[in-house]
């Protein structure tokens, strides 16, 4: 099993534990955090499953990547260096603790 904290932009945690494998896009889905919408299913082709990435992690998940997550992310409100696409991050126990936080918008 893999923790993943997603924060909302106010602060409220929703810590969940998933099995690995799945994206964290996914992870949201099942565990209804608010704000992770996942439209397009986790092919990279909108970008209503952004987040931050929180610093201390993006050693481990890495930046965006170029093509499809980059190009989408160009349409997500609030872009950092940290910002990722939840579906594109693939957990695994090397990620058990990962915190993501979640933009105040995703449209």
């Amino acid at each position: 099993m893999t923790r993943v904290s997603f924060v909302e932009a106010g602060g409220k945690i929703h810590a969940v534990d998933v099995e690995s494998g799945i994206s964290a896009m996914e992870a949201a889905v099942r565990n209804n955090v608010p704000g992770i919408d996942g439209d397009c299913g986790g092919a990279a082709a909108c970008a209503t499953c952004h987040v931050h990435v929180d610093p201390s992690w993006i050693g481990k998940t890495g930046p965006a990547r170029e093509g499809m997550e980059k190009d989408m992310l160009e349409f997500a409100e609030d872009v950092q260096e940290t910002s990722r696409l939840a579906c594109q991050i693939k957990l695994t126990s090397d990620l058990d603790g990962l915190i993501l936080r979640l933009p105040e918008k995703q449209h």
